[in-house]
């Protein structure tokens, strides 16, 4: 039959073309099979995993690496992640043998025939491959290598363990590899809490990471979501109702990728520096873990004080206006608004937000992400002034004005303002060195200069404990009568020009005890006092505290803190008196581990008690710590009452002009340090006292510091002896009169008498009394 013929040929032509090419095919395969990379690196996988420093509780404070890692093993990925993915990425995954035929004809069908959008064949096995050995162009060669390779790996490695590597090295945006990191990154939580919802959207990242973003892209995201949940529906892996729940639920993407739980960003930054120093070659990708000497508690508390604290203080200094314009057209879209917004972060809930409408009853603003607010009643006070109509241009609020706001109670929103004031808190335990807090300024994306190591300022008059403890050791008492009377001091002593200080409010009382001097923070008899035991000395002994003397010039200036210090120096040196007179060093960084648990290094702290450390008699201390206690009884620290402790000391200091606040205390099981100031030094304001700006901060974090300790009573140690004084000359009585610790050889006389059994300390009292006056 003639038409067999005719139909018989060509298809013995093809036929025979077919052979040809599956010749042709299995000679290429035979001469490329061999020349295929080894899979040794998949089954030796070693990611690159970033350094982690945690708190040492175990809360994650920071992360530096090229890539955002955390690996996690096939057994700890929740059933309903891997069926996303498979759902996703590879629905027969576990039934091809690294090609998917099916799928190959299916994607040729969409794509040449059903003229559908343009669909791959990818399994997960040749994304595998494609990622550790093959470049992404797309061409020919590269697939048949990528095929070849999918078979290689799927005789080498089990399908699980396939599944474990894509899982971990897949790269889902936000520098985010694997999806452990990208839960973390995205929703801030561990892989196995996600949701059938957050396990759908993260799912659908690996075909495009950034048209699917969640913070870039919500939208898109959103309908990426729902197509893996379709899909999920489809294969059976979820019934109707999880489908409909899963799609009404609403996502909460973290905006800020490094939002971790506890804000310490100054501290891991110090921790990156060291290690780097000491790992350079594999810092950021060995997988190195840092455990530091820092609580959540603490942290969080000194964290929230500071912010506090410095915000109450731009409350008390006025609305300065909007951060800038800009021309918003009354159709504006919101592409547009996004982009007006693009240049001014957020910080930790303090909103960058677009005004839309503006007046004195109601503000209208525009957030990033596409909400929209109201401001209005009290949330509209501290930005009055703005609002009024004859406010200058540069700060009247009107539509386009950039400003910031934030939540206030009942979720009522309220505007704020970005501080120009930075502040900084650190503490730790004067017993060990540990350091238990650390925030070195408001915002570590706005400022990165860490004001707790970085900042060397002059502490004022929180620096005259320190002169007070010399004189301690040169024959000065508690009860020591010095005067508080107007000075000038010649130019050859202050190493400068003629010197006429002041008392912080210009009063002067006379004739004191040098405990109610401290207490009241007289900065006369402060230069009285460095005059007598002279400002060499005053120098030599504030090295046993730490201090660089070169930043204390012998001067009487001394007296009053002129030097420069910074808040490290100052809550190392305030420790000697909690811990008994230690010098102890803080410390931050607990041990150090690789990225399987074995310790590498571990801290080998000094502690109080080791009296090769001790730099002043435990009397000096003992003695110190209970004149500072009376300056927060009742002196210039005396808010601090509100705490209800009788164990605390502490010490304020305002710098001249009101340049700089502090507060500087303690109690036996923490010291702390706080200071307010701007970073090109200014006037902070009138009456902006270390104890109005840098208390409050101090109190905040000391409130919840000693939650739960119970309150200590300080052991009257050997050579101390408490004797009753007259209050109005400082010498022993035996009517009426008030305790006071003295040296047991610095007791003074009782009247004009000298004591016999100390006739040669009782004369070295009287001659430095009579050189006060």
């Amino acid at each position: 039959m003639k038409w067999l013929r005719w139909i018989a040929l060509p298809l013995a032509m093809l036929a025979s073309l077919a052979a040809v090419g599956a010749a042709l095919a299995g000679l290429v395969v035979l001469l490329a099979y061999p020349n295929l990379p080894s899979i040794e690196v998949l089954t030796d996988y070693q990611p690159k995993i970033p350094l982690r420093v945690y708190t040492s509780d175990g809360a994650l404070i920071g992360e530096f690496g090229e890539e955002r890692r955390a690996v996690a093993h096939i057994d700890e990925v929740p059933e309903i992640m891997q069926q996303a993915i498979l759902a996703a990425e590879d629905e027969r995954f576990y039934h091809h043998q690294g090609v998917d035929y099916v799928g190959v004809i299916r994607a040729a069908y969409s794509n040449l025939i059903a003229g559908g959008k343009r669909q791959g064949a990818s399994t997960i096995t040749m994304q595998v491959a494609r990622n550790f050995f093959l470049s992404s162009e797309k061409t020919l060669t590269r697939k048949l290598y990528e095929a070849l390779l999918a078979f290689k790996i799927e005789a080498g490695l089990t399908k699980d363990q396939i599944l474990e590597i894509y899982i971990n090295q897949i790269y889902l945006g936000q520098r985010a590899y694997g999806f452990a990191a990208a839960s973390q990154i995205y929703f801030g939580r561990a892989l196995k809490d996600v949701s059938l919802a957050e396990a759908a959207m993260l799912a659908g990242l690996p075909k495009a990471p950034s048209s699917f973003n969640p913070v870039a892209n919500p939208r898109r995201a959103k309908q990426r979501q729902l197509y893996v949940l379709r899909r999920m529906r489809e294969l059976g892996f979820i019934t109707d109702a999880q489908y409909a729940a899963a799609e009404e639920q609403p996502i909460v993407v973290r905006r800020d990728i490094d939002d971790f739980p506890v804000h310490a960003e100054y501290i891991a930054e110090m921790v990156r520096q060291v290690l780097y120093e000491r790992y350079p070659n594999e810092v950021y990708t060995s997988g190195l873990r840092v455990y530091t000497t820092i609580t959540k508690r603490d942290q969080d508390a000194a964290y929230r004080s500071l912010r506090e604290g410095v915000i109450d203080y731009e409350r008390r200094h006025g609305y300065r206006g909007p951060e800038t314009f800009v021309d918003l057209a009354p159709n504006a879209s919101e592409d547009m608004l996004e982009d007006a917004l693009a240049e001014h972060g957020d910080s930790d809930g303090v909103y960058a937000a677009l005004v839309l409408e503006a007046s004195p009853r109601e503000v209208r603003a525009y957030l990033r992400g596409g909400e929209t607010i109201e401001v209005k009643g009290d949330g509209l006070r501290f930005a009055a002034s703005a609002l009024a109509a004859n406010a200058p241009p540069k700060r009247k609020l009107r539509r386009g004005a950039v400003i910031r706001v934030q939540k206030a109670a009942k979720d009522r929103w309220q505007i704020v303002q970005l501080p120009e004031v930075e502040a900084a808190l650190v503490s730790m335990d004067p017993q060990t060195g540990a350091v238990r807090a650390l925030v070195g300024g408001f915002d570590f994306a706005r400022n990165k200069y860490n004001h707790v190591t970085q900042a060397w300022r002059q502490p004022g008059s929180s620096f005259k404990p320190f002169i007070y403890s010399a004189a301690l050791e040169k024959g000065f008492t508690p009860a020591t009568i010095v005067n508080d009377a107007p000075v000038v001091v010649d130019a050859s002593l202050t190493g400068g020009q003629v010197w006429q200080p002041k008392n912080y409010d210009d009063a002067y009382d006379g004739p004191m005890r040098l405990r109610t001097a401290l207490a009241k923070s007289k900065n006369m008899v402060s230069i009285r006092v460095v005059q007598s035991i002279g400002p060499q000395y005053a120098q030599d002994y504030i090295k046993r505290f730490g201090f660089d003397p070169e930043r204390h010039p012998p001067y009487l200036t001394i007296a009053l803190g002129a030097g420069a210090v910074t808040p490290w120096q100052m809550a190392r040196a305030y420790g000697v008196f909690a811990n008994g007179g230690y010098r102890i060093e803080p410390y931050l960084i607990d041990r150090i581990v690789d990225d399987r648990g074995n310790l590498l290094a571990q801290a080998q702290p000094t502690r109080a008690g080791d009296e090769s450390l001790r730099v002043i008699d435990l009397r000096n201390a003992f003695i110190m710590t209970d004149m500072m206690q009376d300056v927060v009884r009742y002196g210039t620290g005396a808010r601090a009452a509100a705490l209800k402790r009788f164990d605390i000391a502490g010490k304020t200091g305002t710098t001249n002009d009101f340049l700089d606040a502090w507060f500087a205390g303690f109690q036996p099981t923490v010291v702390a340090v706080a200071w307010l100031g701007y970073d090109q030094p200014k006037r902070l304001g009138a009456n902006e006292t270390g104890a109005r700006a840098a208390l409050p901060i101090w109190m905040d974090y000391m409130a919840e510091a000693l939650k739960g300790v119970p309150q200590m009573t300080l052991d009257q140690p050997p050579g101390v002896v408490a004797v009753r004084i007259d209050p109005t000359t400082g010498m022993r009585t035996t009517e009426g009169g008030q305790t006071e610790f003295f040296y047991r050889e610095y007791i003074p006389a009782e009247s004009d008498a000298t004591v016999a059994a100390e006739p040669d300390s009782a004369r070295l009292v009287d001659k430095v009394r009579s050189q006060l006056f």
